[in-house]
């Protein structure tokens, strides 16, 4: 397979993963208080969402990729 399929194939899979979960999810650890040797922190999640047509677009676009780099051969 051509690198260009390649390139197609990873679009969509990143669709395909945008779709299923919405957003892309991390944890941060803040310090919130630290007396001496002891001190307090908390996990804090935060979400960056995806839309869905962002999803739908990485799909449609891999897939013209795809067919575009099997037409020139």
């Amino acid at each position: 397979m051509k690198p260009v399929g390649w390139i197609g194939v990873v679009l969509i899979v990143a669709g395909i993963l945008t779709l299923a979960f919405g957003g892309i999810t991390y944890s941060h650890k803040k310090q919130i208080m630290k007396v001496g040797p002891i001190q307090a922190t908390h996990k804090e999640k935060k979400t960056i969402p995806l839309p869905p047509v962002l999803g739908v677009a990485c799909i449609v676009v891999g897939g013209g990729i795809l067919i575009a780099g099997a037409r020139k051969r």
